[in-house]
């Protein structure tokens, strides 16, 4: 899987609208200015190149609900057979790749297996996440929207979770084989070490990350135990984020939980389950010396994008390069594997 390159003029509107939310997610901009050009570039998917020039020459382009005057100067100037202004400043400002380092790894890595929809509380619908692994090269993706305890991120009940499950069948068939959607969730781990979904749920599922978001300044000996009894269920694939850390962004910093590691990671190398190298920038997680405890103690792991827009999802560019740094070899990331191997692995 190659890193994106910009595109180059002569593009389609949609497809310069597309770019510039790519980008603005990319930048980790406001959900809601993103939403103008998604919205935008959906208005107008429908409507044939002629109609929207004539409108442009006729100044009517605003009179499509969803278009405004930025949106609007974009798909005229993509209509002239340019590249428009505004994403041309946003591809020198965000397009360059987002390091130059973990390249050769990031090529070899094919799937990802935590990604969130507009059904929990990612920002765009899964047929955009969809379509934007396919444009990155990527050979399959897990969709693993939240459970249904993580209310502040519009956790999936069973009803909905169900009802996901059907959806995902219906773009598997469109896609014809040409890229491969599994059935996931990133299920919470509860205070008891417990998924939050039901197990007949679970068992309806291709791969399950666990991770846990509450109640993270527990005392280590009750965090491991959580971790253990989480790690140890039959249903339980990768490992999500496992200290919970926040090295910057716009929610702050927190501090890595605290447990017993070298439990903790011996039990998923003995269950077979991935550690997840997180590749969010504001996560970074595990840390560094927690990555190569991992490696020493023989674990699989997973590098994967904690995508919540189509933007983000080339972030495992970022979690490619901290595994090179520290000797994880290819066929122990999961994510580098054919999605027939990935599938007989997490069900076995």
């Amino acid at each position: 899987m190659e890193a994106p390159t910009p595109p180059e003029a002569p593009m389609s509107p949609q497809d310069a609208l597309r770019r510039v939310g790519f980008l603005l997610e990319r930048a980790r901009e406001s959900p809601y200015r993103v939403a103008a050009f998604r919205r935008a570039a959906e208005a107008i998917r429908l409507i044939p190149d002629e109609e929207l020039r004539e409108r442009a020459a006729a100044g009517t382009l605003k009179q499509i609900k969803g278009i405004g005057d930025s949106t609007a100067a974009i798909i005229g100037q993509a209509l002239r057979g340019v590249v428009p202004a505004y994403l041309a400043t946003l591809e020198e400002q965000h397009g360059a790749a987002l390091s130059w380092e973990g390249a050769e790894l990031y090529s070899a890595v094919v799937g990802d297996l935590h990604v969130h929809s507009d059904w929990s509380d990612g920002g765009s619908p899964i047929e955009e996440m969809v379509l934007t692994a396919v444009e990155l090269g990527q050979d399959w993706m897990a969709l693993t929207d939240h459970s249904p305890r993580l209310t502040i991120a519009n956790g999936l009940s069973r009803e909905r979770l169900a009802r996901q499950l059907t959806h995902v069948d219906a773009i598997n068939a469109s896609l014809a084989g040409s890229f491969t959607l599994l059935k996931g969730i990133e299920v919470d781990i509860n205070l008891d070490g417990t998924l939050d979904q039901d197990p007949d749920m679970l068992d309806r599922l291709d791969v399950v990350t666990a991770s846990v978001h509450s109640k993270l300044r527990q005392p280590s000996f009750e965090m491991t135990s959580r971790m253990l009894a989480a790690v140890r269920n039959p249903r339980t694939n990768v490992l999500g984020h496992c200290t919970g850390r926040l090295v910057t962004g716009g929610r702050g910093k927190r501090p890595e939980s605290q447990f017993d590691a070298e439990k903790v990671f011996r039990a998923c190398a003995e269950n077979d389950v991935a550690v997840e190298i997180n590749s969010r920038p504001e996560r970074q997680d595990p840390p560094d010396e927690l990555i190569e405890l991992a490696r020493d103690l023989g674990c699989l792991f997973a590098i994967d994008s904690d995508a919540h827009a189509p933007g983000q999802l080339d972030m495992k560019l970022l979690g490619c390069k901290r595994a090179e740094r520290h000797g994880i070899p290819a066929e122990r990331i999961v994510t580098t594997w054919p999605v027939e191997d990935l599938l007989a692995w997490a069900k076995a």
